[in-house]
């Protein structure tokens, strides 16, 4: 199985009110310790962002 890789779009900016990348979806936190989770919590981060990637758009 291949190692899930990093979901950044190179457009790190962070929405002030859900603490969401507007690139990614990821939070601060998640971003951090991406290097560091293994790819079950990589995938459960990964099956969120669709919605939370959502959630920032309709904001805009």
């Amino acid at each position: 199985m291949e190692t899930i890789l990093s979901p950044c779009q190179k457009i790190c900016a962070v929405d002030g009110q859900t603490g969401l990348c507007v690139g990614c979806g990821r939070t601060l936190r998640e971003i951090a310790a991406w290097s560091r989770l293994d790819d079950s919590e990589r995938r459960a981060v990964m099956t969120e962002l669709p919605a939370r990637l959502a959630k920032t758009q309709a904001r805009s």
